[in-house]
């Protein structure tokens, strides 16, 4: 066996008791996740609610819960959907054990426009101004993607296919690891999409400061899912995956198609705030 220059040897979980225990990559994502909650109330709090009434106010931090908590149904239906379509053949054979939580686990691919659109969902009962809380949210998200992947090192979960590449890395401590075979050299896969995801960040930054972009529209998380499908698409030719379209597996497939969404939701959004800019200035010149 082909030696990793990387060797992780650690226990990856943490045990409280003697019936009692948790994933050090549960912990770290738990904190991941609230870093980025804190990170978009942080942003809300400077974030004009848009009121022309109270024109001092800022986006409501109990909003901001509500929407988050909505968004927990459709990530894990869009999770749970995507694992199904990755493993098809075993679920046509097995249609009940879909919706057993016991087996089986969950994809990230559908996770992230589903929940997006539950939050939206959330946002729109409410009453709270959907386009800002978009804006608000598009670092956050790519935060907690890039950086929740990050902590799945800790776990092996996702490993890449094997290699002898010297930037592999072997998982031989006690486990349970997250991937099968975890013991044998592979690509950091988790780790390689966080370089990714971060690459993402530093794209989105300028961009965000284009005038399509910028306001209240929402089309800056468009541009985040967009370039978070992308760096998925591109990673994904390290998985294990096999290829079910062309050179893609099915994750990256789903990719592929959430991109295309995502493109056309920054259209849809830029062109919204476009005739609205429109309509306002015909009003204006009117008025006067």
């Amino acid at each position: 066996m082909p030696l990793a220059v990387i060797t992780i040897t650690f226990d990856p979980v943490l045990r409280l008791s003697d019936t009692a225990s948790v994933r050090y990559e549960t912990i770290a994502l738990g904190i991941v996740l609230l870093f980025g909650l804190l990170a978009a109330a942080r942003l809300a709090r400077r974030t004009s609610a848009g009121d022309p009434d109270a024109p001092a106010a800022r986006l409501r931090i109990d909003d901001l819960v509500f929407i988050s908590v909505g968004a927990v149904p459709g990530a894990v239906i869009g999770g749970r959907l995507g694992y199904v379509l990755d493993h098809l053949a075993f679920y046509q054979a097995n249609p009940g054990a879909v919706i057993d939580p016991a087996q089986g686990g969950l994809t990230l691919t559908l996770a992230v426009p589903l929940g997006v659109l539950t939050g939206a969902l959330i946002a729109r009962l409410l009453g709270a101004p959907l386009g800002r809380w978009l804006q608000v949210a598009a670092l956050p998200l790519l935060f907690v993607l890039g950086a929740g992947k990050l902590v799945g090192v800790l776990g092996a979960t996702g490993q890449g296919a094997l290699t002898d590449s010297s930037w592999a890395t072997a998982y031989v401590g006690p486990g349970p690891w997250g991937s099968l075979a975890a013991d044998l050299p592979a690509p950091p896969t988790p780790g390689d999409e966080a370089v990714a995801v971060a690459i993402a960040v530093l794209v989105l930054l300028p961009l965000s400061r284009r005038p399509a972009l910028r306001g209240d529209n929402g089309a800056l998380l468009f541009a985040a899912v967009a370039l978070w499908s992308i760096a998925r698409l591109v990673v994904g030719f390290t998985w294990r995956d096999e290829a079910v379209i062309g050179p893609l597996g099915v994750e990256q497939s789903l990719a592929l198609g959430v991109l295309v969404v995502a493109v056309a939701g920054i259209a849809w959004r830029t062109r919204r705030t476009t005739s609205l800019s429109g309509e306002r200035l015909d009003a204006e010149v009117q008025a006067a």
